[in-house]
């Protein structure tokens, strides 16, 4: 009876040891891989132009803001590192905006009326674009939230940040992109 459980044990053992593996294997993956595609965008090329509305109907074009430094964030409610950093663009947009820097915070295919509400209660004075179709996300390669491109005055992507933002992180990520 103990050599017929030593086969099964090591089956088992073998099977957990396996799946195991498996998942490590898969972790590694996304953590590496997929958060590299999410950056892959060339930084010396101009940042992809898309059009949007923003809560109130308005059509919002990227180009539009050659001239300005933008910050290009693109976030969703349900995120809880997304939420934790719109106070900190929120406050840096107040204090930079007479500088010629924009926010842009790109919505991730999230209705308007779950938007607004989360906007009216975080009191956000920059501009919340809505992605309903996805153009934007499929665009710049977003696989994570959050992700923020940083935009020159030229229209060109600086740097990429993937993960949360500190307030200290977005002031410091500002000074770079300040339009002379």
């Amino acid at each position: 009876m103990s050599k017929e459980k030593k086969p099964v044990n090591f089956f088992i053992k073998s099977l957990v040891t396996a799946i195991l593996m498996l998942g490590l294997g898969y972790t590694i993956y996304t953590s590496l891989i997929i958060k590299k595609e999410a950056v892959t965008i060339d930084q010396s090329n101009l940042a992809p132009d898309f059009t949007l509305q923003d809560l109130k109907g308005n059509e919002v074009k990227l180009s539009d803001y050659r001239g300005k430094g933008v910050i290009l964030n693109f976030w969703a409610t349900y995120c809880p590192p997304c939420e934790k950093e719109m106070p900190y663009l929120n406050n840096v947009y107040q204090e930079y905006e007479d500088k010629g820097i924009e926010i842009l915070a790109v919505n991730a295919q999230e209705p308007r009326i779950i938007v607004s509400p989360f906007v009216l209660e975080k009191k956000l004075s920059f501009s919340i674009l809505l992605d309903r179709t996805g153009e934007a996300i499929d665009q710049y390669k977003v696989n994570n939230l959050p992700v923020t491109y940083l935009i020159n005055e030229d229209g060109e992507i600086t740097q990429t940040i993937s993960g949360e933002l500190t307030e200290m992180k977005v002031r410091s990520y500002v000074e770079s992109i300040i339009p002379n």
